[in-house]
């Protein structure tokens, strides 16, 4: 197994993972994620964009010639009244099922905050679906902890 920072040969081979990581989160909540047609297309030219970025993150996992897990984070400005200027954003990581339970997330989310401290950015946030109790696991055995609980209403019109 090998993680490596992901180059725009491997966008292709990460869209299917993105299609499946798009479809989960909108079985778990269609409000939150309703997302148009074909996610996955929309984030071809953005993952593209990510490789050569120096304020991004886009890693991939390979396992006997195939990608079998990715993460995507970037570098986001705060709002100007908070004294932290900047933090990082974990925006999707995705371990193929067959893959899972063997330390991939928990590895790939490390070598994530290592880059991100070895940047100097001083905070990792990240967003899980409620009924996401794997992740919650996974990222508190990393580290993170609950720091806000965002809440949803739907409004009809």
């Amino acid at each position: 197994m090998l993680i490596r920072p992901a180059t725009t040969t491997d966008v292709p081979a990460v869209l299917p993972m993105v299609a499946k990581i798009c479809a989960l989160h909108e079985s778990w909540d269609s409000a939150k994620y309703g997302f148009l047609s074909h996610p996955e297309q929309r984030y071809e030219k953005w993952l593209t964009r990510l490789v050569n970025q120096e304020r991004s993150l886009f890693l991939v996992c390979e396992k006997e010639q195939r990608l079998v897990a990715f993460i995507v984070a970037t570098v986001e400005a705060e709002i100007p009244i908070y004294r932290l200027q900047e933090f990082a954003f974990i925006h999707d990581i995705w371990v193929e099922p067959e893959h899972r339970q063997k330390g991939i997330a928990r590895q790939i989310v490390m070598q994530s905050v290592e880059h991100f401290h070895q940047m100097g950015v001083k905070q990792i946030r990240l967003d899980t679906a409620n009924v996401n109790e794997t992740a919650r696991r996974l990222f508190t055995s990393c580290g993170f902890r609950i720091s806000t609980i965002e809440m949803l209403i739907e409004l009809s019109h």
